[in-house]
């Protein structure tokens, strides 16, 4: 198979109908095998009475509905397990992405030989609230991971298989998957313009809290992605240097004290210095920190290889079970 178009929906019911049209259009028009694989989060209007709908008249579409909502990276992670095609490509259910990007991207994987192209919505049709802090998260991503992107949270996106299978997303790390690929080693990414279209139907499902959440993820993909093989390099490091201070500055407080004895000098007990309580706070952080790091190596070892699971209610046109 070619192609598979992957789908997250949360509440996108008057939407669906065009949309799978549109598709349907263009992959004909290119004579694509394909399939159309809906993910719908929980949804609690009529979404999944459309893609029911949209199954019976058309065996290219498949669906999977969460029995709660679970979050678009949850969606993406379980399509991305799900997905038959040689090409997957991404994009949302409100009609703010154009399916007649469809053949360029593809060719551009095939073609041109990414692994990845995001697509890059130059001109938006969103108020400042929404693109300023889009662009100043788009600005932090590039300086964190060197992954020279102008748009790393749009919808629009085609992947080789291979890069979707390699993924291991969670939380809301949706929007960093370029950077987690970037990591894996599918270091061909590129970018194309593409259109970006008013919402017709419905309200926007995300808030303002999506960026600040957006900024740590940032944060925790860094660490991860250099530590978490490797947690004692980390926090033995980190706790070893406190330890050692700690126990020089103690030694040093508690020296000085026996020499100034020895000489008959004047002298207060180390107790007396609050330095000595710095080098015991050290010294206990750096055992803390210490303890942490095996404790870490210790969990990685447990649950290397565990997989999470999102709770399934229904699924349209698979035989096998799909966890992820």
């Amino acid at each position: 198979m070619q192609l598979t178009i992957l789908i997250p929906l949360y509440n996108e019911d008057e939407s669906l109908p065009e949309l799978h049209d549109w598709i349907v259009r263009v992959v004909t028009e290119h004579n694509y095998s394909y399939e159309l694989l809906f993910m719908d989060d929980g949804s609690t209007d009529h979404s999944w009475d459309v893609i029911e709908g949209l199954a019976a008249r058309n065996p290219h579409v498949r669906g999977i509905r969460f029995a709660r909502n679970s979050g678009k990276t949850a969606a993406l992670q379980t399509g991305f397990q799900a997905a038959r095609g040689r090409v997957v490509i991404t994009m949302d259910a409100d009609l703010q992405d154009s399916p007649d990007e469809i053949p360029e991207l593809y060719r551009m994987i095939t073609e041109e030989g990414y692994d990845l192209v995001s697509g890059w919505k130059e001109k938006r049709y969103d108020p400042i609230t929404k693109t300023l802090p889009t662009k100043l998260f788009n600005g932090v991503a590039r300086w964190v991971s060197g992954v020279k992107l102008h748009d790393f949270n749009c919808g629009l996106k085609a992947y080789r298989q291979e890069v979707v299978k390699s993924l291991n997303l969670y939380g809301d790390m949706h929007r960093n998957i370029p950077i987690i690929a970037n990591w894996n080693g599918y270091s061909r990414i590129g970018e194309k313009v593409v259109q970006h279209r008013a919402r017709k139907y419905g309200t926007t499902k995300f808030g303002l809290e999506r960026f600040v959440n957006g900024f740590l993820d940032i944060l925790v993909i860094a660490f991860v992605n250099k530590f978490s093989k490797r947690p004692m390099h980390f926090f033995g490091g980190l706790g070893t240097l406190s330890f050692f201070f700690g126990m020089i500055m103690a030694l040093v407080i508690v020296g000085q004290k026996k020499y100034n004895i020895l000489q008959g000098l004047p002298y207060r007990n180390a107790t007396d210095n609050p330095l000595f309580y710095f080098g015991l706070i050290a010294i206990v952080l750096g055992v803390q920190l210490f303890l942490a790091g095996f404790l870490a190596e210790l969990y990685i070892r447990q649950s290397s290889g565990k997989t999470t699971e999102y709770q399934i209610a229904r699924k349209i046109g698979f035989s096998e079970t799909v966890t992820v």
